[in-house]
Formats: structure tokens, sequence, C-alpha cells
């Protein structure tokens, strides 16, 4: 009795031994281990790699909002746009008429330029910028298009062209007007667009800038309103890793930033609309600064490029007809790298396979386009790729001459016209039938009557 028990004890503890050896298979192995976002304190928020425009991070961007003076992004863009067909148009000096300095707030942001005075569109540019100035919007406008209403034309113009879907401008500069509104991602694509300029980031990544003298005013210095690139108006809020971009507040847009930032091989550019000022500790916070940082400390912490698809990869054997091949195999077009999450791995990914045909028909070249692969997670498509044949498959001359047989009798004027022939041959079997016997009948008989007897009758 005790050599049972022993023995029973002995497998018991054998058992769980064995269980405690069994390799258990890891959470990374099976479910990503994906660090939350963060919840952004503004309207609308938008962290985008410009690189491949996928999303890092993303708040109500396709929201309808007010951009203030992130408006003059697209007004830099025209501008640029001109100057790019004729590089002298930078340093050429406009003459700022009364005109050009109408409809303005007497309290928006403003270098001072007067009218009579000559500005280079360079220094207009800086003055727009850096400083923030409404009026050289305004004077830039005049210069391109010769009045105010005919520049907004083209900047709604120019948005449709990028793709903007939920974006409609009244004026260069931002000031409030509840028709005048954009979308975080439309502001993206606005930014992204204008950064092809060398200029454009030259501008505004600029911390301190000195305008020369003029007709009328001596040389002017002014300081950014972008507190993440100067300490000089407020500190508290300097980002080593930020680029650039664009500032902008009104009461009714709350507090906006476009800006850019790269570390490492990682490059993004964020968007902040709607953020507010808020106290902290006795201490005013400006989110739109602060949320930007905090969206950039989450991008490059918790993302980064990985190859998740290499080219020479099978990735699906594809039906072959009209050969005696009765498969190709498809590969991916090109390596594919993308920015994803860093618990996130390629073999996460759930894979969408979509063919043009199938089956498909030979012949198949090497390197023919057969199909469409997606790759995403958790409805995140992190790559979209075209699917090539990896090798020729010869079409069968027999099988291509029987496909062209069976598809020639399948047209239906070929099949009307044998149903037609069909009829006419029945049609002929029953007229022969019917009047071929009565031809037979009453003819054989009249020709036994007449010839029965060929000798000379007697002659009497």
């Amino acid at each position: 009795m005790k050599t049972k028990r022993f023995f029973s004890v002995f497998l018991l503890i054998a058992l769980m031994m064995s269980l405690c050896c069994v390799p258990m298979a890891s959470a990374d192995e099976t479910t990503p281990t994906i660090t939350p976002p963060p919840d952004i304190l503004a309207k609308a928020a938008l962290l985008v790699d410009p690189e491949t425009d996928a999303i890092a991070y993303a708040k109500n961007e396709h929201q309808e909002l007010y951009p203030a003076s992130l408006t003059k992004i697209m007004t830099a863009l025209l501008v640029l746009e001109a100057v790019e067909k004729d590089p002298t148009l930078m340093d050429q000096e406009i003459t700022v008429t009364p005109a050009m300095l109408e409809g303005l707030s007497s309290d928006g942001s403003t270098a001072n330029i007067k009218a009579g005075e000559i500005m280079t569109v360079r220094n207009l540019l800086y003055c727009m910028l850096v400083v923030s100035a409404n009026e050289a919007c305004n004077i830039l406008a005049h210069w391109h298009s010769g009045s105010v209403e005919a520049f907004v034309e083209k900047m709604n113009a120019k948005a449709k062209a990028l793709g903007c879907e939920n974006t409609h401008f009244m004026n260069p500069n931002g000031l409030h007007d509840p028709q005048h509104y954009t979308s975080a991602w439309d502001l993206y694509l606005i930014t992204k667009a204008a950064m092809e300029h060398e200029s454009f980031m030259t501008i505004c990544d600029t911390a301190n800038v000195k305008i020369p003298s003029t007709n009328m005013s001596p040389e002017r210095n002014y300081w950014t309103t972008n507190h993440l690139l100067s300490t000089w108006r407020v500190i508290g809020y300097l980002d080593k890793r930020a680029h650039g971009i664009k500032t902008g507040s009104t009461s009714e847009a709350g507090h906006c930033l476009v800006s850019s930032a790269t570390q490492g091989s990682l490059s993004f550019i964020s968007v902040i609309l709607g953020a507010d000022r808020v106290e902290e500790n006795g201490v005013g916070n400006i989110r739109s600064f602060s949320e930007t940082s905090r969206m950039f400390d989450y991008g490059f912490s918790n993302f980064s490029y990985k190859t998740i698809l290499e080219k020479t990869e099978p990735i699906k054997d594809v039906t072959v007809t009209l050969s005696k091949t009765d498969c190709v195999t498809v590969h991916p077009a090109r390596d594919i790298e993308a920015l994803m999450p860093n618990g996130l791995k390629g073999e996460h990914l759930q894979r969408k396979v979509t063919l043009l045909q199938d089956p498909v028909e030979a012949p198949v070249q090497a390197g023919q386009k057969l199909g469409v692969l997606e790759l995403s997670f958790d409805g995140t498509v992190y790559a979209t790729v075209d699917l090539l044949a990896m090798n020729d498959v010869e079409a069968s001359r027999v099988l291509v001459l029987w496909r062209n047989v069976q598809a020639f009798f399948a047209r239906k004027s070929v099949r009307i016209a044998l149903i037609a022939l069909a009829v006419l041959l029945v049609v002929l079997l029953l007229w022969k039938l019917v009047f071929g016997r009565r031809r037979y009948r009453y003819g054989r008989s009249v020709s036994r009557r007449g010839g029965g007897y060929r000798g000379r009758g007697k002659r009497f």
C-alpha cells in the first residue's frame, strides 16, 4: 500500500515537472504590446511621418476648425511657387500702397509696415512667417494676384488641388471669419507641400531675424513667435528636436501650432488646433507648445521603421489556366519598410490579397502584376504593395485553341446563327419527308402505266 502511494506521488511530481518544462508561447509572439496613445489636450491633433504619410497620432484630424495664422503657410506656399518659376522675384522690391493695408485688425500681429514703404518679397516672407505680420500677407497677396480677393481664390484652388476636403479660406492672414476654416489633416497636406521649397523651412526655422532698414524704417530685430525655437519671449517650451513652422492664435481658434521635428532616423510633422492657455501651479501653460512636445515624446519613443516584407518572399500561388503549369507564385514588388509601433511586428499583421484575375490565363510573364497585398493591424493599414509573378508561364496551343473554339461558339451572334441553321435544317428535312414522298408516290405510278409495253402494235 505504501509502495502504491509512493509511485502515485512520484508520478504526480514527474507530471508537474514535465508541464513546467513545456515551452510556453510568449505574449510577444501572440499579442503585440503597444503603448496606448496619450490624450492630447486640444480640439484636434495630428502627428505624421512625411516620408510615408503614416499617422502616429490623430485626434479629430478631419474636423473643420479655425486655423488663425496657420493660414499663412498656404500664403507662403503660393508666393514660393511663384518664386520657384522666377527666383529673381525673391529680391523684387514692393512699394506698399494704402489698399494693401485695408481690412486689417488694429490688434493683430504686425511688423509695422507702412504705406509707401519699400520691402523685398524675401523680407516680407520673414515678417509673415517669423513675426506673423498680417499686413505682410496682404501685401504679398496684392503683389501675387492683384488683390486679396483674387489671391484667396487661388488659395482655395490650391487647397483643392492638394486634396484638402475640409478647407475654405476667406483671407490670406487668418483673421477670424466664420467661413474661414480648415482641418489638421488639410494643414498637414499644405505644410508638406510648402516644405518642398527649401527657403520655406529656412525662414520658418529662424528664431531671430534682422529686417534691413528701408526707406521708412531703421533695421528691425524680430524674434519668432514659436516658443519651441526660442526662449526670448517665454521660457519652458524650448525643444531642440523642433524645426519651424508656424504659430497661430485668436480667441475663436484658440492656440494653434504646426511644427516638425527630427530625432535619429525619424521625422514628424505635427499639428495642434484649438489648444488652451491654462494656469498650472501658478505658471501659465500654452498647451499648443507643451502638447506638441508631448506628441513628439510619444512618437519618438514608441515608433520605428521596420522591414515587414521582403521582395523575395513568396506570398501566394495563383491558379493558371490555358497552360500545362497549374499555378504561378507571386511576390511583393519591393521591400516594405513601414513606421510601426515598437511592440508591433511583421508577423502580427493581417495579410489581405486581392487578385486582378482568379484564375489568371496564360501566358504570364515574370514581373507581371497579378494582384495587391495589404498589410494591416487593428484597422490601420501599414503597407500596400503590388504582387508580381515570379516566373514566366507559357500557354498551351491546344488549350488556347480549345478556349478560342469555346469562346467562338459562346458568342450570342454565333448561337443565333446556329439556331437559325438548325431550324432551317429541320424545315428542309420536314419538306423532304412530306413533299418527297408525295412526288415519289404519284410520279412513279404514272411512269409504270405509260411504259409497260415497248413493241410495235399490229396494223389492221
